[in-house]
């Protein structure tokens, strides 16, 4: 999964990128549930857009889905 997503940050639209795992850390709020997040940042919703039909978008989902159960999304936006 994480080899695929270093292949998926060459979309051109990305402007940073920041693949993780679970810390190490313990508390009641942190949540664990998870083995990869895949935190991207674009510079304008038409970025995001792009990003969603763009040919290595399309060949790391095709390559790589069979390597989640579920995937889980929050887009946010500055305020």
């Amino acid at each position: 999964m994480i080899e695929g997503l270093k292949r998926l940050s060459k979309v051109s639209t990305i402007q940073k990128f920041y693949i993780g795992v679970p810390a190490a850390t313990n508390r009641d709020v942190i949540e664990r549930s998870y083995s990869v997040s895949w935190l991207l940042f674009f510079n304008d919703p038409a970025d995001q857009d792009s990003y969603q039909s763009d040919p290595i978008h399309l060949k790391f989902v095709e390559e790589c889905s069979m390597l989640w159960k579920k995937v889980v999304v929050y887009d946010s936006v500055d305020v």
